[in-house]
Formats: C-alpha cells, structure tokens, sequence
C-alpha cells in the first residue's frame, strides 16, 4: 500500500527549485504552489486481486479507529447529485490571441532564444452541482495511465493524465516525454493512416527528439546509465495519437528524490526547451499563472519513492467554476491554425466529459 504525502506542485512551484531572472510569483490567484498531505487514513485497492487494504498513521500514545473506517466503508448510503452546466464556455485569449502567441513563440525560435516553447489557453465553465460525475465520465471517455480526483477542501484537481512527470521506484528514475500530436478520426483506417502520418512528420519527430533530449539532460543531473528504453511509440487514446518515449537512469542510493523531482520540473513538454528560457518567456507573454496546469500530482513516499502525473488533460473546480488548459509546442515551423486546432483536439475529451456528465441523474 502506498503511503507518503499525496497533493500537487503547481507549474509555478519552479521558482523554488532554480533561479530565474524574472520574478514567477504573480499575485493572481491564492491556490497554493504547493500542497502536500500525510492523510490519517489511506485505502488501497488491488483491482486486478479485487482485494481492499486499510492503513492507519499514527502518533505515538494514539489509539486507532480503523473500526469506524470500516463501519462507514460497509455504509451503503452515499448522496449523489446531478451536474449541471450554467452559461458559455470562456476563455482567457481569443483563437486569434492564441495564434498571436504562437507568432510570437516561432520569433523567439528564429531570434535562437529557444529550440521550442509552450503556449497554452485556459478555459472556464461554470456549473451546478457535483463535478465528481465530470470525472466518472472522462475516466470512461479518456481511460489513461494517471487517473485522479483530488479534493483539498475548496478546491479540487481532476483528471486523466497520459505523461508522468517523475517515477521513482527501487532506486531507478523514469521520466516519458510525449510530444507530437494528431487528432483521432473515428475510424480505424484513418487513425493508422494518420499514426503513420505522425511517425514521419519531421516536424514533430524533432520536436520530440529535443524533449527526450532534454529528459536525458535531467535525469543526467542525478542519474547514471541514463538511458532511451523506449524511442517515439505511437499511442492512441480517446482523441489523440501520441509519440511517447521513456527515459531513465539509476540513482545513487544517497539521492535526494526532492531533489531529482525539482531538476527535472516542471516537464520539459510543458515548457519548452531550453527548459529555463522557455519558462521565462512564457510568464512573459501568457497573461494569467497556469497555476495547476503543467504541474505535477501524485505521491511522495517515506522510502524514496515517488510517483507524480502531470497535471495535463485535467480540470481545476472551485466556486462552480471548471479551469481547464491545454497547449501546443511552437517551433521555428509551427503552422498558427494547427497549433490553434492541436489545443482544440487536446482539450476534445474534457469537453465532452462536461456534455455527457449531465445525463447523469442523482
């Protein structure tokens, strides 16, 4: 049973881990860089042995209670509620604002300021009701690597991940860069036709050879026998197809793994390379924190070990609000209106989670 601290690293949360030349606090919203806690209680559940395990923190001189756990888990009584949603869709940057921004990234490309940059946009959905049934519906719209549903009280983080930001376990680091892009068709035929397309589009094939380069460079930083297990596979989920690598290394056994989560955070897939640079120029140009989006959540064990998501594919929900981002990277070649359509097709499975959530009844 995994047992740590559990929470999230906003994207902002970087300015704790390195020196940059800008100041990256900006004062726009009051969700915490960082929230991390030890839960009294954790409960794991084995799918695949369909068994349940109850573990128990406790202080010293403290008597447990793992019975009333027990008492409410046996409890079949459990309010449901319906959702709702309430008005337009909005977003913080028009499509021809966006497009703007992927002007402005291929100049910084040109200029040799950076080999690639992530420029994202937000949006935001009001609502009534309980957004758990958003997240029942994407798990089953968008089944992926990381799924979660976070509840820190008067927020809550949720989503369906496809990328780990850092995977530590029996010493050895992973990290697995996806980058490149196609949209799903519905058809079996055409989703080959376009995997092949993506395998050999020279754009985003170097456009993910940059980023696993960088994830080598990371991981180099704390790691020995860094190594490329696997090179550019296609995966396909609900309403894209990916290329996805996987880079790692072994760490010495006197590893800080806080350490090895802070250089090698946050993703270079969310930030561009070089990965400093990028960020840089991306609280310069983007026009609000990206506060959960592009971050990292999961776990933190006791033993070394960790186990963190990026926070991509994910919806942000607090005072019936709905935040949810997405981003393309920009190099020197971007075309605007596929960068524009490649966020469209990235947020594709979030929206229709928020569509059909309604059909649910309470």
């Amino acid at each position: 049973v995994l047992n740590g601290l559990f929470g999230f690293s906003g994207f902002e949360a970087v300015q704790y881990f390195d020196r940059f030349s800008v100041d990256l606090s900006r004062g726009q919203s009051d969700l915490p860089d960082l929230h991390y806690s030890l839960f009294r209680y954790v409960i794991g559940i084995d799918h695949f042995k369909e068994e349940l395990y109850l573990l128990e923190n406790l202080l010293e001189g403290e008597t447990s209670s793992l019975d009333r756990l027990e008492s409410l888990l046996q409890n079949q009584t459990v309010a449901t509620y319906p959702f709702e949603l309430r008005g337009a869709e909005r977003s913080n940057l028009t499509d021809e604002e966006f497009m703007e921004l992927v002007r402005i990234g291929k100049q910084h490309c040109l200029r040799g300021d950076v080999f690639q940059i992530v420029f994202s946009r937000q949006f935001r959905q009001e609502y009534l009701g309980d957004d758990f049934n958003v997240y029942r519906i994407l798990r089953s719209v968008n089944p992926s690597p990381y799924l979660f549903y976070f509840d820190f009280g008067s927020y809550r983080i949720f989503g369906s991940s496809p990328e780990a930001q850092l995977v530590i376990r029996q010493g050895v680091a992973s990290v697995n860069p996806i980058a490149g892009t196609y949209r799903r068709t519905g058809d079996d035929e055409a989703d080959r036709q376009e995997a092949e397309a993506l395998a050999a589009d020279p754009k985003e094939r170097a456009e993910h050879i940059m980023l696993v380069d960088l994830a080598r460079n990371d991981l180099g930083r704390h790691a020995t026998g860094v190594q490329v297990r696997e090179l550019m596979e296609i995966q396909y989920f609900s309403h894209v197809i990916h290329l996805v690598s996987k880079v790692e290394g072994r760490l010495a056994a006197d590893n800080n793994p806080i350490r090895v989560f802070g250089d090698t955070f946050p993703a270079g897939t969310l930030s561009g390379a070089p990965k400093y640079r990028a960020i840089e120029l991306i609280h310069q140009y983007e026009n609000q924190a990206r506060t959960f989006y592009g971050g990292a959540i999961g776990y933190i064990g006791f033993h070394g070990e960790m186990n963190q998501a990026i926070v991509i594919r994910s919806f942000l929900s607090r005072n019936n609000v709905l935040l949810y981002q997405a981003g393309a990277g920009i190099v020197a070649a971007s075309v605007e209106e596929r960068e524009l359509q490649e966020v469209n097709n990235k947020l594709g499975a979030l929206k229709k989670a928020l569509l059909e959530a309604e059909r649910i009844k309470a």
